[in-house]
């Protein structure tokens, strides 16, 4: 009588543990991936930013010549005053900011000076920034020792606009960024007032020349 063969069940048992270990596989390999990418990522809300104040070190919008001239003055050699100017239209002024040369060696300087009211008595700028009026001209300047460069400054007054418009108020003097330089100098003048509001603008600024 012959034997009726049995399968064997080994080949079955073999092709399962071979899955399981895939599988097992397969899931070290996910974990793997979610631990290691997520330490290299960084999310937006862990970036940050910072923003200068409106103190003595910001620059106004808008300055001028971005690069210092041959022989350019520095700026802790300057000093600043404001001086009577040509007159102005109806509801404006006219001053002059004169420039002098306080080092020893002569210096240059060329282009518009960047210029805004300043008050609060820490240096707080007020408001917006001088426009530039470029159909002035703008050589070079060479200030010798004791010499000057000067611009005119024309200043609208600021009643000439509402107070929801303009939000007044008395400034203590202008903040001066010589052309070429990124350091300011504060140039004293208790007799103007300002607009707090950025969109007014007050000021307009022609480019420096030789002193008279």
């Amino acid at each position: 009588m012959a034997r009726s063969r049995i399968p064997s069940s080994r080949p079955a048992a073999s092709r399962l543990a071979a899955v399981a270990l895939a599988a097992g596989a397969l899931a070290l390999a996910v974990a793997g991936c979610s631990s290691s990418g997520s330490p290299t990522s960084t999310p937006l809300s862990s970036t940050s930013t910072t923003s200068s104040s409106p103190g003595p070190t910001s620059r106004p919008t808008g300055t001028s010549t971005s690069a210092p001239v041959d022989g350019q003055c520095a700026t802790s050699s300057l000093t600043g005053s404001i001086q009577p100017g040509g007159g102005g239209a109806a509801g404006s002024s006219e001053v002059t900011l004169v420039l002098t040369n306080g080092g020893t060696a002569e210096c240059s300087l060329q282009g518009w000076p960047g210029v805004s009211f300043v008050g609060d008595g820490n240096g707080t700028q007020l408001g917006a920034p001088a426009d530039f009026d470029r159909s002035s001209p703008h050589d070079t300047v060479t200030l010798k020792p004791g010499g000057t460069a000067q611009a005119a400054l024309k200043i609208v007054q600021a009643l000439n606009y509402s107070q929801s418009d303009c939000n007044p108020k008395q400034a203590d003097g202008f903040r001066v960024y010589p052309p070429g330089s990124t350091e300011s100098l504060f140039v004293k003048d208790a007799d103007v007032t300002a607009c707090q509001s950025s969109s007014v603008s007050l000021l307009t600024v022609k480019a420096l020349v030789p002193g008279a």
